[in-house]
């Protein structure tokens, strides 16, 4: 029968069947000069192409995408699934103004007790400040947004001092935020705030457009190519919302990288460790909420960019289905993979940021015709009930394959605090495909990566990205049209 191998359609796929294959990925571990001599060798034309033919068999792409009769037709951008409207939820306007979205958030989330955070309590120990506590203190005089601006503003010129450095933002410009802040202090002593997000302080990864700073999706270069005239929507959504903006967040270069590693403005530091790593690529958004410098900060995730710092650095993010956010803006709005998702130290602080900024493009509600979103109803008195009616699914050989049992160990003791907590129901599960899942989403979101940064590469501007962003285009470009149109299939 030769190498052809034929996947059943998804709709046969026998779950109870499928055997969880550890993956074990080959490739060279190198640094230093051995990692610039193969940098040199994967860009060129010929021997690259056979390095990198090999590396992708050895790793069974070649099979997957070459070898294997796929049914399903491609599918090139995803799909909304039809919906029934849900129970204890809240619709949300998509087309109104974002504060107006807010305040419906607002109406969702229990009771604010000020006392929990007020108590007088004078024992020094941290905690995060919640939206409604910073909105709490704006309304009862105890603090004011130009206040907490000069606080911000000292930690980071602490950080910048620091051994080793903490490189929260690639861009930062205290007379901004002291600008912003004041307009905010005024609003409030005039008592015209314009939403609970008023005077909160916002961080934005490097690669949206938030003027006046410049966008360089962390690389030496990408401003200077790519001038920002005004912000990107989602950023412009939470300025109607009286947000202040401390400035840009610190990344993997351009997004393709997962350990938030950045040799050209430092590695931003894990808050709670800072010999570890804050996961990536969006680096600084989740260490800056995790130190508590920000309420929340906006990040982009196609491939778990907002949800692996966020768990590395444990806060919360929210990957959105995509199309619920408008990418205008982001140097990745031309994706079919990528959104913009809310980073914050607490589900309801995530809850608030995402429906200023939700709203699909005018394009998307087109083409992918999205279901009207909408917010759990957490304030109502069967709140409890609704969360005791969740299920957890669990996909046990997967969650256990981990470097150490330490992590697993953790993971498992926060899973039963939820299910004893909030009488959630745990379901066994399991995920057939995954090595073909991972393939796909390689090949969707590298050719796209690719398609963005080939006329700029091809200008001259390759050779200054690092060494990992580089190692990835030339993987990007061993990609045929088929295999990604068999990547579209298995998508």
């Amino acid at each position: 029968m030769g190498k052809k191998r034929v996947m059943l359609p998804a709709n046969e796929v026998d779950l109870t069947a499928v055997t969880y294959e550890p993956e074990a990925i080959q490739a060279p571990h190198l640094t230093g000069l051995a990692l610039k001599l193969f940098v040199k060798l994967i860009e060129a034309r010929l021997i690259g192409s056979l390095i990198l033919y090999n590396l992708k068999k050895q790793n069974g792409m070649n099979e997957i995408l070459r070898n294997t009769v796929i049914p399903e037709v491609p599918m090139f951008k995803p799909e909304f699934p039809p919906q029934e409207p849900e129970t204890g939820v809240v619709v949300l306007e998509e087309d109104g103004k974002p504060e107006d979205r807010v305040e419906s958030a607002l109406k969702c989330l229990p009771h604010y007790d000020p006392a929990a955070c007020w108590s007088g309590d004078s024992t020094p120990s941290f905690r995060y400040w919640k939206i409604r506590d910073f909105a709490y203190a704006y309304r009862s005089r105890l603090a004011t947004p130009s206040l907490v601006a000069e606080r911000i503003i000292s930690v980071m010129e602490e950080f910048s001092n620091k051994n080793p450095p903490t490189p929260f933002l690639v861009s930062f410009d205290a007379e901004e935020v002291r600008k912003q802040a004041a307009a905010s202090t005024q609003r409030f002593e005039e008592g015209n705030p314009i939403s609970i997000l008023d005077g909160i302080f916002i961080a934005i990864k490097d690669d949206i457009d938030c003027s006046p700073h410049p966008s360089k999706g962390a690389t030496t270069w990408m401003h200077e190519v790519r001038p920002v005239k005004k912000d990107a929507v989602s950023v412009s959504r939470l300025r109607k919302c009286g947000v202040i903006f401390i400035g840009k967040a610190n990344m993997h270069e351009l997004g393709l990288g997962t350990t938030g590693n950045n040799p050209n403005y430092g590695t931003t530091r894990n808050p709670h460790d800072p010999e570890r790593y804050t996961g990536g690529s969006s680096s600084g958004p989740a260490a800056i909420v995790a130190s508590g410098l920000c309420s929340a900060a906006l990040g982009t995730d196609g491939g778990g960019s907002v949800r692996i710092p966020s768990s590395l650095c444990g806060v919360v993010g929210l990957k959105t289905t995509y199309g619920r956010t408008d990418m205008k803006g982001a140097l990745c709005d031309a994706g079919t993979v990528e959104i913009i998702g809310p980073i914050a130290s607490t589900v309801e602080d995530v809850m608030l940021v995402y429906a200023a900024i939700l709203g699909s493009s005018p394009a998307d509600k087109i083409s992918l015709k999205p279901s009207q979103p909408c917010l759990p109803t957490l304030s109502s008195h069967e709140s409890s009930n609704t969360l005791a009616s969740l299920r957890v699914g669990k996909y046990t050989e997967w969650f256990n394959d981990v470097f150490s049992t330490d992590i697993s160990d953790k993971c498992d003791d926060v899973l039963n605090r939820l299910l004893e907590m909030h009488g959630c129901k745990m379901k066994e599960i399991a995920i057939p495909e995954l090595h073909e899942m991972r393939t796909a989403h390689i090949v969707a979101i590298g050719s796209e990566s690719l398609c963005s940064l080939t006329p700029d590469c091809e200008d001259g501007q390759g050779v200054k990205l690092t060494y990992d962003t580089r190692i990835n285009l030339s993987l990007f470009r061993s990609f045929t049209a088929s295999d990604y149109v068999a990547a579209q299939r298995l998508r």
